[in-house]
């Protein structure tokens, strides 16, 4: 009985140990995924799980993002889940997004996965129409999503129509223009054969390096006033701060880099900045809600941060990730050049085969072709011997008949003839006599030069008959494979060498393999120089290739004010137009805010 109770009080126990969990749905750029969290866990504790379900250690860029009544918020890592202001109906959503933009995507990027979130959020945002695109290049942008889909461009599998069921361009882009999709397929089609060679993460970094130039590209706007009451956009980006007209999201009015900002608080919907300057104003802005304001103030903290980080030196964890990055940059490298070797060597067999296919069919072809000339010189050779013997026989049987009349001829002389008419006669037969025997000595000898003709062409048709087996002996014993190739000259011992042991590849580095790495680093940035001066120049020619086809009555207000930029000569970089806002003295600059 004892035993009993304290079995069932052992249960009892353990039963109240277990926590409470309840379920969290969470839904990334290309995946979701549901975990059971425990009734306890803080923001932190559910956002590490997700980062190490992806494999993800650049976890400063992200955060978990929910909504409350259509306003955006981000899961603080401080409070528990349950605290926040979501939906207490399971499972629990929370969207996987990137919160914080890189001011340099290639250089702060460092990990495939974190490259390949980035890129298909701000593919996400360009085809919403969240980050304006000018239609030429986002027909660039198209052509690198594909590569990075599709891999190399193939004529003979990515044929007409193939790009037909996918979403590669802006709505807004394919209703400005009086154009087909084929013929919008036609163009992407032609840069994304331009793009053999790169990888997935290649590509979809070309995309984000286009992309960072892009004006609206990582900005999060928020309604504002002044203190004079003008409605204004706020702007908060990697770069800083920046005030934009209501209608004009494209370029700010004035701009504040993190830099020159000391402090940043609020105080119900009222926000302070305070510049590094003490000499200058604090200036002051409202927001329409306090949420918001609450929002806008985690978004500058973080850029903020972000921003001094990239400043200094790389910490140890960077560090780490950065030479394990150069080194898989490395091996992919070299692995992509062992690939593009066998791919070479394996063409080079496909085509030594066809030119020994070829071969064979022709050699086969040049067999018939002699047997054929073989049995017409036999069968000429055969007429002619028979023609031969005919016209041999002729000629004896002339001769035999010139014998007789010579014969005759000579009777008819020795035959005494007494009367002078039985003369006259004999002289007359005698005369016909000649002249039969003149003509039959004439055939004789033409039919014996005929018979001599005969014989020579049958000379001459054996030696021809001789000569096609000859050359038909010669067909058939001609070897039909070339020779051996010698064997690949050895790798320079510079090169890194492959061991392949069993089924494992290995591969061993040395110094140099990091020195040409640099070395081809460089080359690359003159190369990319090189590219972007090209790639300007394609972008301008595809502009005025279609530009006879827009429709200037569907252009939207961003599409008029970028027209309007470009004519100003405001193509530059992103950068370069914040750069050129922050010319003046951070004091003009806030006084020119309170007075718009």
């Amino acid at each position: 009985m004892a035993g009993a109770i304290a079995s069932r009080m052992s249960f009892s126990s353990l039963k109240r140990k277990q926590p409470k969990t309840f379920t969290v749905r969470i839904v990334t750029m290309d995946a979701e995924m549901e975990f059971n969290c425990e009734m306890k866990w803080k923001g932190k504790d559910l956002f590490d799980l997700v980062c190490r379900t992806l494999g993800l250690r650049e976890t400063w860029f992200f955060g978990l993002q929910y909504t409350i009544k259509d306003t955006v918020a981000w899961l603080k890592m401080d409070k528990k889940v349950l605290d926040h202001d979501v939906s207490k109906e399971e499972p629990v959503t929370f969207h996987f997004l990137a919160k914080f933009y890189p001011e340099n995507a290639e250089e702060e990027l460092v990990q495939e996965i974190t490259q390949h979130l980035f890129f298909l959020q701000v593919k996400k945002q360009i085809l919403d129409e969240k980050i304006y695109c000018p239609p030429e290049a986002s027909v660039l942008l198209a052509s690198y999503a594909v590569q990075a889909k599709y891999g190399d461009y193939d004529p003979s599998v990515h044929k007409r129509g193939f790009l037909a069921q996918e979403e590669l361009l802006p709505k807004r882009v394919i209703n400005l223009y009086q154009m087909t999709p084929e013929m919008w397929e036609e163009r992407i089609t032609a840069w994304y054969a331009e793009h053999r060679g790169r990888a997935r993460d290649e590509a979809e970094m070309e995309y984000l390096k286009i992309a960072q130039d892009l004006e609206m590209y990582g900005v999060n706007y928020f309604t504002i006033r002044n203190k004079k009451g003008t409605e204004l956009l706020l702007g908060v980006d990697a770069l800083g701060l920046h005030i934009y007209d209501p209608e004009n999201r494209l370029t700010p009015k004035i701009s504040f880099p993190w830099n020159e900002i000391r402090n940043i608080s609020y105080s119900d919907k009222e926000f302070t900045i305070k510049p590094l300057d003490k000499k200058i104003d604090v200036f002051k802005f409202n927001s329409s809600k306090l949420r918001v304001n609450k929002l806008i103030l985690q978004l500058c903290i973080g850029n903020h941060d972000l921003f001094m980080r990239r400043r200094k030196a790389d910490s140890l964890e960077v560090q780490q990730m950065k030479a394990q990055a150069r080194e898989e940059k490395a091996r992919k490298q070299m692995e992509r050049q062992r690939l593009a070797r066998e791919k070479q060597m394996r063409e080079e067999a496909e085509r030594t085969r066809d030119e020994l296919e070829r071969r064979l069919l022709q050699m086969k072809e040049e067999a018939t072709m002699a047997n054929e000339a073989l049995m017409r010189s036999e069968e000429t050779a055969d007429l002619l011997a028979e023609k031969a013997q005919i016209t041999e026989e002729e000629a004896k049987l002339l001769a035999q008949k010139a014998a007789e009349a010579e014969q005759e001829m000579q009777r008819v002389k020795a035959t005494a003839i007494r009367t002078e008419e039985e003369k006259r006669l004999m002289e007359q037969k005698v005369l016909e006599a000649e002249v039969l025997a003149l003509k039959m000595a004439e055939e004789s000898e033409r039919r014996a030069k005929e018979a001599d003709q005969l014989k020579q062409d049958l000379q001459e048709a054996r030696e021809a008959e001789r000569r096609a087996k000859q050359k038909l002996l010669e067909i058939t014993t001609k070897p039909t494979y070339p020779p051996m190739n010698p064997l690949p000259a050895p790798l320079p011992p510079d090169m890194a060498s492959f061991n392949l042991i069993g089924d494992s590849l290995s591969f061993d580095f040395k110094d140099t393999d990091m020195k040409r790495l640099s070395m081809e680093i460089e080359k690359e940035k003159v190369e990319y120089m090189e590219k972007s001066k090209h790639l300007q120049e394609q972008l301008n020619e595809l502009k005025t290739e279609i530009e006879a086809l827009r429709l200037k009555e569907r252009e939207t207000a961003l599409d008029v004010l970028h027209s309007e930029n470009a004519d100003r000569g405001g193509g530059g970089s992103k950068q370069n137009t914040i750069r050129k806002l922050t010319l003046q003295s951070a004091k003009s600059r806030v006084a020119f805010f309170e007075e718009l």
